[in-house]
């Protein structure tokens, strides 16, 4: 998906720029010509640190739309703890975990950085902090699945664009 996006970015939007964050026990930018080998797991999800570094790069670029296209099929599980330790937990949602996660949602919305997520999973648990990024970021939740991610994220990112151009 990430890649036929870069594709229509460079071709179709070449002012835009895409950078993609893997976040797993911690957070890292990968090269879109390393995106094709990208692999994850087994890992915990570390949401907080992936929207913190997304949010960073996001900052230091002088465009007028910023966007995170968040891309989950698990809870937020870890966090990074201010000494650079990684707590855990993978039982449930976390309160400790979910308070840093909304926290940085929040800083994102102050930011004027929009949130989008593509839910790969349908656990209750899932769907509802889902519904509450969506609703701190008042930015959008899609639930799909692998087949249907493409279409949802194109459609999205097209409906931007041409929103914004009008």
């Amino acid at each position: 998906m990430a890649l036929a996006l870069t594709h229509l970015i460079r071709t179709q939007f070449p002012g835009d720029t895409l950078r993609v964050v893997l976040f797993h026990d911690s957070a890292e930018e990968i090269p879109l010509s390393t995106l094709a080998r990208a692999q994850v797991g087994p890992y915990h999800t570390n949401t907080a640190e992936g929207l913190k570094l997304a949010r960073r790069l996001l900052l230091a670029q002088r465009k007028d739309m910023r966007q995170i296209i968040m891309i989950t099929d698990g809870k937020p599980s870890a966090l990074t703890l201010p000494d650079g330790r990684v707590y855990v937990n993978s039982m449930g949602l976390d309160p400790r975990i979910l308070q840093a996660t909304f926290r940085e949602v929040a800083l994102c919305k102050r930011s004027n950085i929009m949130i989008n997520t593509f839910m790969l999973a349908r656990d209750r648990m899932l769907v509802e902090f889902v519904k509450k990024v969506s609703e701190i970021c008042r930015g959008k939740a899609y639930f799909t699945n692998t087949v249907t991610l493409g279409q949802f994220i194109l459609m999205d990112f097209m409906k931007r664009k041409t929103m914004r151009v009008r």
